[in-house]
């Protein structure tokens, strides 16, 4: 594949993050890619905007416009990946490939249990004070060059109840079966929960595939950004040209 029929890339971030959450891929791969990151509806400088999955559709999709190379490869992560998968649905026309990241496990039944707990706990406990639990965690745990862009764009705390109430009770493997394009389904090695439906979303679909990051946790591309920017990149250059 040449430069010229490599596709665009459009990144997606997980749950509280921004579009900073991806610097590390940005970086890595804008001189051989064309390459954004969006912040989805409530998050990063779309703080004020209400969640919907239907808004963060749209901007995935003006994403992809303002890449002007036609469809693209878009990588969600989590939160992002399960609007990546509405994406998927409604813009089938814009989507040449989907990486599914940390966003492999079907969010109805009892699973969803802890998370709607949580979700209804997080507007009880004071921004400010998760906001310093958040970066105290990520830069325990990561470099600075990894997550300074997201720990400076702060975290959109008000916005998860919401966002967690639309995306829970909604997806499970049978959303594949809506996506018109190769899948890979990339997971931290040790991201149990995320993972746990990984083999029947793949199974689901008739062209996914799953790779793991070794040793690696939900934020696979902060424990390590190199193997999980190379997967993208293998993966967007196996593609198949558009149209």
């Amino acid at each position: 594949m040449t430069a010229v029929d490599a596709p665009p890339i459009v990144f997606v971030h997980g749950t509280r993050f921004s579009a900073g959450q991806w610097s590390p891929q940005l970086a890595a791969l804008h001189t051989d890619f064309r390459v954004t990151a969006v912040d989805l509806p409530g998050h990063g400088a779309r703080a004020a905007q209400p969640w919907s999955l239907k808004a963060a559709t749209e901007i995935i999709a003006s994403a992809v416009d303002s890449l002007d190379r036609g469809p693209a490869l878009v990588v969600g992560h989590s939160l992002g990946g399960y609007a990546a998968l509405e994406f998927a649905r409604l813009r089938p026309d814009l989507l040449r490939g989907l990486v599914l990241a940390g966003a492999s496990a079907s969010t109805r039944g009892a699973w969803a249990g802890p998370y709607r707990w949580i979700a209804g706990l997080v507007p009880r406990i004071p921004a400010d004070r998760l906001t310093r639990w958040n970066d105290r965690l990520l830069r325990r745990l990561h470099p600075p060059e990894v997550v300074e862009a997201t720990v400076r764009a702060g975290y959109a705390f008000h916005t998860l109840p919401a966002a967690w109430g639309e995306v829970l009770g909604r997806f499970d493997a049978g959303a594949m079966r809506h996506v018109k394009a190769p899948v890979l389904i990339l997971n931290g090695e040790k991201d149990t929960v995320f993972r746990s439906g990984e083999r029947e979303f793949a199974r689901a679909h008739p062209d996914a595939r799953i790779e793991l990051i070794p040793r690696a946790r939900h934020l696979a591309n902060f424990d390590d950004p190199r193997a999980f920017t190379d997967a993208v990149r293998r993966f967007a250059l196996h593609l198949p040209p558009s149209g």
